[in-house]
């Protein structure tokens, strides 16, 4: 028979560690570990080599240097198994808002005499006419994400982003494949706990709650070690790879809800040992006093 302070004990650490779990699978499946805020794009000759970038980004071969550019030059967004970055929706984007749609309207007038005389001035007549009929023509923005593969996830990094012959970096390589393992490590040791606490639930025990305990445990420290490698990876990389002027970056949601599972894991745990413990010497008690 469990004593209600047990049970109670229990109740609770089942439910953090299914918040735990919770958080931390949508922190794994989601891209917003990382994001950069990049300034508008301005200009034709800056606005064609985001495209291309975009496209590399798209369909190209994978590469470290390429895509980290694309993510600094797009508002990109970086999770454990996601690269995302921020383009309009419109499929000529990199044109500049309103310039089609008022050649279209002046098309007709250009075949006349007085059409002949206005395309001179065609020139600072455009730039007058779009900012007075599209004074705020942002475009809408969607995001485009590519997944990384899993034999991208092991592929080495280098000590120059993009040079092979730099040399292999093996502190951002391993740190690389440590926060995408650990995360794995940690909800397959919860995921062993529950079946183990399922079987001791239909036996009637309260022998394997300590074990428990250290699953939630060694589960917690994992959740955190990922945290850790995946901010000084990052580090690294900007050490390594120089931000642009006027490019900022900062953690984002995905990165928190995996930092939080950390210490609900934890004090599920400390609530697992502490009601196996208790449980443990009240049974010994009584153990002792019916010998006795």
């Amino acid at each position: 028979m469990v004593d209600n302070r047990y049970a109670t004990a229990l109740v609770i650490s089942s439910v953090l560690s299914l918040l735990a779990t919770v958080y931390l699978s949508v922190a794994v499946g989601t891209q917003h570990w990382y994001q950069y805020t990049s300034p508008p794009v301005r200009g034709e000759a800056n606005v064609s080599e985001l495209r291309s970038l975009h496209e590399e980004f798209m369909d190209g071969e994978f590469d470290e240097k390429t895509y980290s550019d694309t993510l600094f030059r797009l508002n990109g967004t970086m999770g454990l198994w996601w690269r995302c970055v921020l383009v309009p929706a419109h499929i000529h984007w990199y044109k500049e808002p309103g310039k089609t749609s008022y050649s279209h309207r002046l098309r007709g007038i250009l075949r006349s005499d007085l059409g002949i005389q206005i395309h001179r001035i065609q020139g600072w007549i455009g730039r007058i006419f779009t900012l007075l009929m599209f004074p705020a023509s942002d475009p809408k923005m969607t995001m485009k994400c590519v997944s990384f593969s899993l034999p991208q996830q092991f592929t080495p990094k280098y000590k120059e982003p993009g040079n092979h012959n730099s040399g292999e970096d093996m502190i951002r390589t391993y740190l690389w494949r440590c926060q995408f393992l650990l995360p794995l490590i940690s909800l397959g040791l919860v995921v062993l706990a529950g079946l183990i606490g399922f079987c001791a639930c239909l036996c009637h025990s309260l022998t394997p709650t300590l074990g428990i305990g250290m699953l939630h445990l060694l589960a917690g420290l994992c959740s955190l070690a990922t945290v850790c490698c995946y901010l000084a990876g990052m580090d690294l990389l900007h050490r390594a790879s120089v931000l642009p002027d006027r490019v900022d970056g900062s953690l984002g949601w995905s990165l928190y809800l995996a930092l939080i599972s950390s210490p609900l894991h934890m004090m599920a745990a400390a609530l697992l040992a502490w009601a196996a413990r208790s449980h443990s010497r009240n049974y010994y008690r009584m153990a002792a006093y019916r010998v006795a």
